[in-house]
């Protein structure tokens, strides 16, 4: 009978703790417990010299990002959350001059504009751009090298997407 009566009591006390709010995952994002769903729209290239697959490669990062991290139910539009925007810078700039006023090294700086719109709460939408970049040998082609260094500011610039719409970083 004591048996019976720890148990009820345990069970209790998880269910309690369990509707608390608010809601956390794994990764430690703070999500409003009345949030199921999050879309990501389409980031559109507004960048002239980008290559054409830079849109699609951020998105579905971003939209890889959000659903692996979260238990949200990802969207084609009008989630309980959304983001969209555009990508609205991408240049290339040397960073180490040798001899010779010869650069060394280039960097890629990618730049996104992002709003995110959280329809429970306001104060936690936010319309902000994210910039991030990386390094790469001079002597070598920006061809030769884009796609390892996208993939790396894409994973940085998801990472502060993600960080400031539920971390409120």
């Amino acid at each position: 009978m004591k048996k019976l009566v720890y148990i009820f009591i345990l069970f209790t006390t998880l269910f309690t703790l369990n509707s608390c709010k608010p809601r956390y995952s794994l990764s430690g994002a703070t999500i409003p417990v009345e949030a199921k769903t999050v879309s990501v729209a389409f980031f559109t290239n507004n960048t002239t010299l980008g290559s054409p697959s830079i849109s699609q490669k951020f998105t579905e990062k971003l939209r890889d990002v959000v659903s692996t991290q979260t238990n949200l139910s990802l969207m084609k539009q009008n989630g309980d959350l959304k983001f969209e925007g555009s990508i609205i810078d991408y240049n290339i700039a040397p960073v180490a001059i040798q001899s010779n006023d010869l650069a060394a090294n280039n960097r890629l700086t990618i730049t996104v504009s992002v709003k995110y719109i959280n329809k429970f709460d306001e104060t936690k939408s936010f319309e902000q751009n994210f910039t991030r970049f990386a390094d790469f040998k001079a002597s070598e082609a920006i061809s030769a090298q884009e796609d390892v260094l996208l993939t790396e500011i894409n994973r940085q610039l998801t990472e502060d997407i993600f960080n400031k719409a539920f971390n409120n970083w």
